[in-house]
C-alpha cells in the first residue's frame, strides 16, 4: 500500500506519493488506473538536472511538472497512455517532477512560478526514511 502525504502546491492541497530510490523512480505510475482526482506522485533527484519521462505500461493520462531545486513549477507536459516517446524538459535545473491526472494543473490554475512546500516534502521525506537534507537542502 502506497504512502500518501498532504503537499500543497500553488496553495493546492495534492496527495502525493514520493518516489525516491531507483526502483520506485522507475516503476512510477506503471499499470495505475485509480488515481484519485488530487492524487499524484513526486520524484525526489538528488542532484538538479533535465528531466525525461515516458509512459511506458501507464494507461492514465498524465501531466508532468518539473520544478527547480527551490520547488518552483517550471515547465509542464501532457503525457499519454502508453506513449513511450520521452518527453523532456528544457531546463537542466530541475530536481523534482510531479505527475498529475491530465489537466489537473490547468484545472486548478497551478501554472510556472508556483511553488510546492518544501517543508512539508521535508516532513514527507523524513517520515519515509529518507535524510531531507540530501534532497531539500537544510531548512
Amino acid at each position: 500500500m502506497a504512502d500518501y502525504f498532504a503537499i500543497k502546491v500553488g496553495g493546492q492541497m495534492v496527495q502525493m506519493e514520493l518516489a525516491v530510490g531507483m526502483g520506485e523512480m522507475q516503476h512510477g505510475l506503471m499499470g495505475r488506473q485509480d488515481m484519485k482526482p488530487d492524487e499524484g506522485m513526486l520524484f525526489v533527484y538528488d542532484k538538479p538536472q533535465r528531466q525525461s519521462f515516458w509512459m511506458r505500461d501507464t494507461p492514465t493520462p498524465l501531466d508532468v511538472g518539473f520544478f527547480d531545486a527551490n520547488g518552483v513549477l517550471a515547465e509542464i507536459y501532457p503525457m499519454y497512455p502508453f506513449d513511450e516517446t520521452p518527453v523532456k524538459s528544457r531546463s537542466e535545473a530541475l530536481k523534482f517532477a510531479l505527475e498529475m491526472n491530465q489537466g489537473w494543473f490547468a484545472a486548478h490554475g497551478v501554472k510556472p512560478g508556483a511553488k510546492f512546500d518544501m517543508k512539508a516534502l521535508a516532513e514527507a521525506l523524513k517520515a519515509r526514511g529518507f535524510d531531507p537534507a540530501a534532497y531539500v537542502g537544510a531548512e
